[in-house]
């Protein structure tokens, strides 16, 4: 900075916008406030139907985040303008008391041509006036003046220089809309990109060269700032896409880093993680360097990379570093075009495996599942936390009838070839390379993770999580994958029930499609024609699209995942949950003429009750299979799985199982809304933990056939239950004739499954447990 500008400056314009910025401030908090209970809470309220349950309700959420990214980033510069101006002032009080105390001493500050500025005396003594007496002064006094000058412009320009360079990052955060990088100052912005310069610069060096203290920098450091925006843009940044990839697979080279592999090789997955999260959050930038990054990333994924240019690809390395965090949408989608396209080149269009490690082979991921050789694993686990890029992903193509492949299917009675999404080629047709995990044993991350991407892709919200009253309804794209999943299971069960660890994922999905399945239960025929349909769809709401099942399909699909305790515990509570929101719903006196089915509350609630019944008998079925003939204690594993939602919903995580967006909200997502959930659900989950957690308690080893018969039982109260406690809350019917019309029903529904699978589910449907 110069002297006279620093000396002369006048603050006013900055005082102004720093005003003018507060001001904003102060309104986008309004705004802010605004959006979320007004936009936001009416969203969540309304009865949204047709384009305006998968669009509108979708848009005003993202409007409403906006004002929030708004009212962060304005902070953030108000913040750092503040910041800047304390010091700048600063600086200049320094600066004007240095020249003074220099005029005491007889020196004198003056600028000179280029910015620069000297120190001279300010009165010649022999041009004093007469009788004049002028301060004495050595060399000594000139240095140190002119030393202190120069450290006030430095600092002064330290402090304007991080200032435009942190307003310049915060700026180019998003090429659209606002960010939500929020800073309380301006040196905790500073020092954010300071560090990661400093940390990409060790990662840059050769992994050889690279101490144990130094890799606990980085690694530290990494942890401490993975979720700061500047930080983690301007590490990939620095770093670069193939500085990237050099270093994950440098540390890894079994030549390599001898030091790092023996003091550190335990906390290697922890550094994998911190890094991964830190690339997530760096891929959400639109700066110029970043995009320069994303698209050199995509380039190097069929490209041997490491600082030989040896071993593995670039998809192979960097999918490992994808397994955490939420990355981009666009550029997960590009990268999996580019990874699909490697992958048909290396296995002839899908005719045969690759990526099998051998050997001598790196390990590339360090979570103890696999060795990370297959970069389908770590970039399905990434479409897991990104739900649209997982979506698109799935329903992309993978070969076209007219590509040079082996797959067919069965028209007209010929053999003739199919196209074949990336689901169908990856849940059906792959061949899936043999991995180990860190046990030993067969590893099953591949597929498993491929169930958490499906999870994410027909649910709308990361895999593991819960939907909450921001998740948007389903849209065509997801129940367009949900029917290929349905269809696919139902067409080879074994595609599930041979792969049991699939279970929970797919029984997370069905539980929020249940609205879904049981219009397909109906068997009755769709569209305007029908006249029944309106009923059903009265009955059962769909919120946004609806996925066409045929009924076939629905029952071996709850029964192949009534085998898996996970599975089935995911449908069954859920089920339950939506009896009671249906019951609830539909005895209520006060529901709008479009939305009541019957002027008969008996033909409802045996609607819904014979409906519920069947589900649950289907999965009992699929459940009784499971346990076998002989008395055993595999159906402590139901019970433990069941008590594993109530523990969830203890913790008031969102929505815990769904019911899907329909216009009827499942319990939690009304509680979320109302404050509390309703007394229908309350008492009708209590009564279906109580009896699980009776289960795991009972000491009585059970056949399959007594727990489809306990099932059988336990279902008719519930279901009484529920319809009473509706009658008894609405007053709109007899609860004594709502329980008995109930219980009747549900019991009928429950037995009914049995009669509908027979014939339909391959494998042994034993009649050992008579109905």
């Amino acid at each position: 900075m110069d002297l006279d500008a620093l000396r002369f400056a006048s603050f006013k314009l900055l005082d102004d916008a720093i005003e003018d910025w507060s001001t904003t401030v102060r309104n986008l908090a309004e705004l802010k406030e605004a959006a979320d209970k007004g936009l936001r809470g009416a969203a969540n309220k309304a009865n949204w139907t047709g384009e305006n349950a998968t669009v509108s309700k979708e848009f005003i959420g993202k409007t409403a985040g906006e004002f929030e990214d708004a009212h962060a980033q304005a902070e953030s510069i108000r913040n750092i303008l503040r910041d800047t101006r304390g010091e700048l002032k600063g600086y200049q009080d320094k600066l004007q008391a240095a020249i003074s105390r220099g005029l005491k001493k007889n020196l004198t500050v003056t600028s000179t041509q280029g910015g620069g500025f000297t120190v001279t005396m300010n009165i010649h003594p022999d041009r004093a006036a007469k009788g004049t007496t002028v301060p004495e002064h050595d060399a000594k006094d000139v240095t140190a003046l002119r030393d202190e000058v120069q450290k006030i412009l430095d600092g002064a320009t330290e402090s304007d220089d991080s200032a435009s360079r942190v307003l310049k990052a915060l700026v180019n955060q998003t090429e659209l809309g606002f960010s939500d990088v929020g800073y309380k100052d301006r040196d905790s912005a500073a020092d954010a990109l300071k560090r990661a310069d400093d940390l990409a610069a060790l990662a840059k060096k050769n992994p050889e060269d690279l101490t144990e203290r130094e890799f606990d920098r980085l690694n530290d450091g990494l942890k401490k700032y993975a979720n700061d925006d500047l930080f983690a843009a301007e590490f990939a940044t620095s770093l670069g896409a193939r500085g990237t990839l050099d270093f994950w697979a440098g540390i890894n080279d079994p030549g390599g880093p001898r030091e790092l592999r023996v003091g550190r090789l335990d906390q290697f997955d922890e550094l994998q993680k911190n890094l991964s999260l830190t690339l997530a959050n760096a891929s959400q930038s639109d700066t110029a360097g970043m995009t320069e990054w994303k698209n050199t990333m995509v380039g190097l994924v069929d490209k041997p990379v490491s600082r030989e240019g040896g071993y593995a690809l670039g998809g192979q390395v960097m999918s490992n570093l994808m397994r955490w965090g939420d990355f981009d949408d666009k550029f997960l989608h590009r990268y999996g075009d580019k990874l699909i396209e490697t992958e048909k080149k290396f296995t002839g269009n899908g005719r045969h495996g690759a990526w099998q490690r051998m050997g001598m082979d790196p390990l590339l991921n360090h979570t103890g599942t696999d060795s990370g050789w297959d970069p389908m694993t770590g970039y399905l686990k990434a479409l897991s936390n990104n739900p649209d890029a997982a979506t698109q992903f799935l329903n992309d193509t993978f070969v076209t009838k007219n590509e040079d492949h082996e797959f067919t299917e069965e028209k007209g009675g010929k053999e003739v070839k199919r196209s074949l999404t990336n689901f169908d080629y990856l849940f059906e047709e792959r061949d899936w390379p043999q991995e180990l995990d860190s046990k030993g044993e067969d590893s099953v991350a591949g597929r498993n993770n491929l169930a958490m991407a499906i999870e994410a892709a027909t649910t709308g919200h990361p895999a593991g999580e819960m939907p909450t009253v921001d998740t948007p309804p389903h849209n065509a794209a997801q129940t367009k994958l949900m029917e290929s999943l349905v269809a696919s299971i139902a067409d080879d069960p074994g595609r599930l029930t041979d792969r049991g660890y699939m279970s929970d994922s797919v029984g997370q999905i069905t539980s929020e499609y249940l609205p879904d399945i049981n219009r397909a239960l109906s068997d009755v025929e769709r569209g305007e024609k029908s006249p029944d349909w309106l009923d059903v769809q009265r009955i059962y709401p769909v919120h946004g699209s609806e996925a066409e099942l045929a009924h076939a399909d629905v029952s071996k699909l709850l029964f192949a995942l009534g085998q898996n305790e996970e599975g089935y515990a995911a449908v069954e509570v859920g089920q339950k949950a939506y009896m009671a929101q249906l019951m609830d719903h539909h005895l209520n006196p006060d529901l709008p003429e479009d939305q009541r089915v019957s002027r008969d509350p008996e033909i409802v609630v045996r609607q819904i009750a014979g409906s519920s019944g069947e589900i649950s008998g289907t999965l009992g079925i699929g459940r009784q299979e499971a346990i076998g003939q002989e008395a055993s204690d595999k159906d402590k594993g139901y019970a433990h799985s069941m008590a594993q939602y109530k523990n969830w919903i203890s913790g008031g995580v969102g929505t815990a199982v769904g019911v899907g967006t329909s216009l009827i909200a499942t319990p939690w997502v009304g509680a979320a809304v109302g404050g509390g959930a309703g007394t229908v659900t309350s008492v009708v989950l209590e009564s279906v933990f109580k009896d699980a957690e009776g289960s795991a308690l009972a000491d009585a080893q059970e056949t399959g056939g007594e727990v489809w018969q306990r099932g059988l039982e336990s279902n008719g109260e519930i279901a009484a239950s529920a319809s009473r406690v509706a009658a008894e809350k609405h007053g709109s019917v007899d609860a004594g004739d709502a329980s008995l019309w109930a219980r009747g029903s549900a019991r009928q529904g429950y037995m009914n499954a049995r009669t509908i699978l027979e014939g339909q589910a391959p494998g042994s449907i034993t009649g050992y447990a008579g109905s």
